[in-house]
């Protein structure tokens, strides 16, 4: 019998052409991989910042305010064009974790990158893998509105320099289990100090200064350290998760943007997330002391009283306590005595209207006031409730009243 000859290396070189042409393809991502990407969008409130059309949910597009000007958000849904259809994984892994596109330019931290940056990879590619079950929109946003210098994108290369560790997050061994997790979502994906940390004049997070407070959108985000008057001192674990969860709790009512977030976002994250959360925040110590309380003149209390006495007391009541998840109690509400007032001269001009979740179906709307009181009366109430039945804040001005009608 004739023995057949074994060309080893030809063969080797054969399988190697074919394994070159024929690629393998990436496998399906899981339900379970794409579930827990859907639960960190929605942690993340990405749809908030990337719909500017309900009817087109993701297709980007909103204008986003900086004190720099205008800044239009990105496509995040597949189309091939104009959204993340023809981006690899890798490029979403680089925009995620260092800001940076797929051609190489920067974004700017308007697109929170700097927190995002503390994700592990899972995490970034199982966000990626939801993203790419949303149906795709055509939609490209407006260019930025950026005042010059800023409008060029290269100069992010030395605010990066200066400002931003791009790094995962790095869990405490001598925290437990849930404040670690709370601590993942916190700095994380949920960016809290995006809002809730005052910046520096470049846009960045003063870092001396964390979660001590921040104004966003003509609203103050308070501060959630554990200070007195105007942080979460006052606050149990279960009060700060009972807020994340249905938007109110005993001390307080969501409203302004943090009503959004709890709509679009924390009222749809699981219980134990939302708790480890409350964990986290309850334990941030105070790196900033409370500014000293420049209190109201007797005369400014005494109209602020007579105002509040003909307009609020039917909801409030005389001794200001309400009816707590209806109406709100004002003595010792932490968010009414933040050092800034424009949360509580908001809801004054404007009026309120309280969300409704599925923890906390029933309503509750307050009236607004911008015609029916001057800017100095606004003033007056405002300072009246933030300094009456042992509450302690700075007295509110007519100017910053004027400032905020505008």
């Amino acid at each position: 019998m004739r023995r057949q000859r074994w060309d080893g290396p030809a063969i080797l070189v054969t399988l190697l052409l074919c394994t070159a042409s024929s690629p393998v393809a990436a496998a399906e991502p899981s339900p379970e991989m794409i579930a827990k990407g859907k639960a960190l969008t929605e942690t993340g409130d990405c749809g908030s910042c990337h719909t500017a059309d309900p009817a087109k949910p993701f297709a980007g597009g909103k204008r986003i305010a900086t004190p720099f000007g205008g800044i239009y958000s990105a496509n995040l849904t597949p189309d091939r064009n104009t959204g993340l259809g023809l981006w690899s994984d890798e490029d979403f892994r680089r925009a995620m974790r260092f800001g940076v596109r797929p051609d190489g330019a920067n974004y700017y931290p308007a697109f929170p990158y700097p927190h995002f940056s503390k994700l592990t990879r899972d995490d970034i590619f199982a966000i990626r893998a939801y993203l790419a079950t949303l149906a795709p929109v055509a939609n490209t946003p407006p260019a930025s509105e950026l005042r010059w210098p800023l409008n060029y994108r290269v100069l992010m290369r030395l605010w990066n320099f200066a400002f931003f560790r791009p790094g995962i997050f790095e869990p405490d061994q001598n925290k437990s289990a849930e404040w670690n997790r709370g601590g993942y979502l916190v700095e994380g994906i949920a960016h809290c100090g995006a809002c809730h940390t005052p910046k520096n004049f470049l846009g960045a997070d003063k870092q001396n200064a964390r979660f001590t407070g921040s104004v966003v959108e003509g609203w103050f985000a308070p501060r959630l350290d554990g200070t007195e008057r105007g942080g979460l001192k006052s606050w149990s674990v279960e009060d700060i998760a009972e807020y994340l969860g249905s938007g109110r709790n005993g001390h307080s009512h969501a409203d302004g943007p943090m009503a959004q977030v709890v709509l679009n976002s924390t009222s749809h994250m699981s219980d134990a997330d939302v708790h480890a959360i409350a964990v986290y925040l309850k334990e941030i110590q105070p790196v900033a002391t409370e500014a000293a309380v420049t209190a109201p003149s007797s005369t400014q209390m005494a109209s602020g009283e007579k105002l509040y006495k003909g307009a609020c007391i039917a909801c409030h009541e005389l001794d200001g306590r309400g009816a707590p998840r209806i109406y709100p109690p004002l003595p010792g509400n932490a968010n009414l005595q933040s050092e800034n007032p424009a949360s509580a001269i908001r809801i004054v001009l404007d009026g309120a209207e309280t969300i409704t979740t599925p923890r906390a179906p029933n309503t509750g709307s307050m009236p607004r006031y911008a015609g029916k009181m001057s800017d100095q009366e606004v003033a007056d109430v405002v300072s009246y409730i933030r300094n009456a039945w042992g509450n302690a804040a700075p007295a509110v001005t007519a100017a910053e009243v004027a400032k905020a009608r505008k």
